[in-house]
C-alpha cells in the first residue's frame, strides 16, 4: 500500500512540476509569446467581420502598443491592489474607446456587437487557491 502512494504522489509529481514551469498564467506572468497569441485572439474576436485599412491597422498597433505600456505602468504595485484593478480597467476601456474612434460608423456597429459577445475578462479561469 506504501509503494502505491508512493507511485501516485511521484505521478502528481511529474505531471505538475512541468505545469507549472510552463507559467499558465495569463497576462503579466505570461511569456511575451503568450501575451502576443492572446493578443492575436482578442482582435480576431473584436475585428470579426471588419476589413481595417493599412492605415487603420497601424493606428489599432499603436493605441494597444501604448495601452500595454500603460498596463504594464500601473501593475506596479501588482493586481492585489483594488485601485490597481480599477485602473487597469479604466485603461482597458480607454483603449477600447480610443481604437472604435478609428474605426467608420459601419464598421462601429460591428464592432461594439463583436465586443458585447466577447466573454469577460477572467471567464473560464479558475478562482485561486486558498492557501
Amino acid at each position: 500500500m506504501r509503494a502505491v502512494r508512493m507511485m501516485i504522489v511521484t505521478a502528481m509529481v511529474v505531471v505538475a512540476v512541468p505545469a507549472a514551469a510552463q507559467g499558465g498564467q495569463r497576462g503579466q506572468g505570461a511569456n511575451p509569446e503568450a501575451r502576443a497569441a492572446m493578443q492575436q485572439r482578442q482582435n480576431e474576436m473584436l475585428f470579426r467581420g471588419i476589413t481595417l485599412s493599412e492605415a487603420q491597422k497601424a493606428k489599432v498597433d499603436s493605441i494597444q502598443a501604448a495601452g500595454r505600456e500603460a498596463m504594464q505602468a500601473a501593475m506596479g504595485g501588482g493586481m492585489q491592489d483594488p485601485t490597481a484593478r480599477q485602473r487597469m480597467q479604466e485603461l482597458r476601456e480607454k483603449q477600447m474607446a480610443d481604437i472604435r474612434a478609428v474605426l467608420t460608423p459601419e464598421q462601429q456597429a460591428v464592432f461594439d456587437t463583436n465586443r458585447a459577445n466577447m466573454p469577460a475578462p477572467g471567464a473560464g479561469r479558475r478562482p485561486p487557491r486558498e492557501r
